[in-house]
């Protein structure tokens, strides 16, 4: 019988992980598009899977890689995980999840850690299962390939707003441009173009079966304030739920009123809230 609580997991216990992240699809979904990826050898990708519990059950899990994510992670596992982690030197860019598991990690973590460029502590977790009320935009659509070169400066300008860094200062955008290229080659970024300018533009970051959530939601500054973003948020919805996943989701910062009025319009509903903690 094993005995440890935490341990890092591997493929004989994919049907346990999958378990839990059906428990909580929505903050364990950027784990779960991973586990259904690459399975839960994690040298065939780019993290670590660790489980908490007693005996042969696993209750928590936690990845850790680029970022770090807590899913169905109960107080003596947060502990667990974070004395674990914090014996090494921090290697994710962000603490993402659901915001009392995020912010107890940090709090533990940070002294470990610290500081974080930005803490972002209530960030409201929003759900659609539906058609949005609000008739969708016709001029919203799929990005082609051939339009990377259109979709990028767009996309640059959304990060750099949102994040607070510029994606091209590591290599030059490379890598976030390959990134956006393969969302588009998998038809999940959509653009309303003017002439070649894109002025709307959206993407499902993470697609599992049981959601897709949706990121990089962005209006050209000229174009704010006319009452573009819901019609065109009700086309992503309505294509996402017809070919993509049962439910679309997405957070956003509480204090983008903006935004959250836009995803209100476009049925989305409140379920929880999340934390990110960026370095």
């Amino acid at each position: 019988m094993l005995t440890v609580p935490i341990r890092q997991l591997g493929e004989p216990e994919r049907a346990t992980v999958e378990r839990i992240l059906d428990q909580d699809p929505y903050a364990g979904a950027q784990i779960a598009e991973r586990v259904a990826a690459h399975g839960l050898n994690w040298w065939r990708s780019d993290g670590r899977i660790f489980g908490y519990g007693t005996g042969r059950s696993v209750e928590s899990l936690c990845w850790s890689g680029a970022h770090l994510v807590p899913v169905c992670a109960t107080p003596p596992a947060l502990a667990a995980f974070a004395d674990l982690l914090g014996a090494d030197p921090r290697v994710c860019s962000s603490i993402i999840g659901r915001a009392d598991a995020v912010l107890e990690l940090w709090d533990r973590l940070g002294g470990h850690w610290g500081p974080a460029r930005d803490v972002r502590p209530h960030q409201p977790l929003l759900i659609a299962d539906r058609d949005a009320p609000v008739a969708p935009d016709p001029a919203v659509r799929l990005v082609t390939l051939k339009e990377v070169d259109q979709l990028f400066p767009a996309a640059v300008a959304m990060y750099t707003e949102e994040v607070g860094v510029s994606p091209l200062l590591d290599d030059g955008g490379r890598g976030y441009k390959r990134r956006i290229a393969e969302l588009v080659r998998g038809r999940r970024a959509y653009a309303r173009f003017v002439g070649d300018r894109v002025i709307f533009k959206a993407e499902l970051a993470i697609v599992t079966r049981r959601t897709t959530q949706v990121q990089g939601v962005w209006v050209d500054p000229e174009y704010r304030g006319r009452g573009l973003a819901a019609a065109a948020m009700a086309t992503v919805v309505h294509d996402a739920l017809r070919r993509v996943a049962p439910t679309v989701s997405l957070y956003v910062n509480d204090y983008n009123t903006a935004a959250r009025r836009v995803y209100a319009r476009c049925g989305f509903v409140q379920q929880g809230s999340f934390a990110t903690i960026l370095f």
